[in-house]
């Protein structure tokens, strides 16, 4: 099933209010945008992201701009349209640390794995064969991606596994053509994050993060 999620605070008067709106990364970008920065990028991507947002983004040290912001969250919401088309991709509009719109993917099947396993299945690299044509569209794309186990075993081991698994999805991003300055971060998560919603066999998963570059950033601050 396809699913978008899409979720979004407002920063008014320099207090964070928990009313919601159905805004999309265009016009969520240039609120975010025009705030302070990676502080409160880290803010809103705890609360939007789940805790994942202040993890990812571009070392820019700055605040972006609101033109800049609005463009980067043009490019994001195509990403984001573009990735829900994907058979089985669930797709969340987060931000990263620097306050800018980022896509989050993951998948109700797909990039799933087998106990103790890191080994792609064929739906898997169809997934994945998907997600890259996305990727490779725009190289000005920074990437994350996370590893995740079920509870089983000890802390140790499935830390291995999960980095395997983001491993694989990364490797076989890159034989599909993804360039590697591209992938930022790699990373095994073991169960550290285990999503008590799902079970057991869905958190076996690995997600991928599409988010803004610092040339991206620049390209974007350029033509404003």
């Amino acid at each position: 099933m396809k699913k978008m999620k899409f979720m979004v605070f407002f920063l008014c008067g320099g207090l964070l209010l928990g009313s919601c709106g159905s805004m999309n990364n265009k016009a969520k970008g240039g609120i975010i945008g025009g705030g302070s920065g990676a502080a409160a990028g880290a803010i809103i991507g705890g609360l939007i992201g789940k805790g994942k947002g202040a993890a990812i983004g571009a070392a820019v040290g700055a605040a972006v701009g609101t033109g800049a912001g609005v463009a980067i969250g043009h490019k994001m919401d195509k990403k984001a349209a573009e990735a829900a088309k994907i058979e089985g991709a669930q797709v969340e509009q987060v931000t990263d640390n620097n306050g800018l719109p980022a896509v989050k993917v993951s998948f109700a099947s797909g990039i799933l794995f087998g106990f103790n396993s890191s080994a792609l299945s064929n739906d898997s690299k169809a997934s994945l064969r998907d997600l890259s044509k996305i990727l490779k569209e725009d190289p000005t794309t920074d990437i994350a991606i996370f590893g995740h186990t079920d509870k089983v075993g000890t802390y140790e081991a499935n830390m291995k596994v999960s980095k395997n698994r983001a491993d694989a999805v990364s490797n076989y991003l890159k034989e599909t053509g993804v360039s590697l300055p591209q992938l930022k971060l790699v990373e095994g998560k073991g169960y550290t994050e285990y999503d008590e919603s799902k079970s057991a066999e869905q958190n076996r998963r690995v997600e991928v993060f599409m988010y803004a570059s610092e040339q991206m950033i620049k390209d974007a601050e350029a033509s404003n």
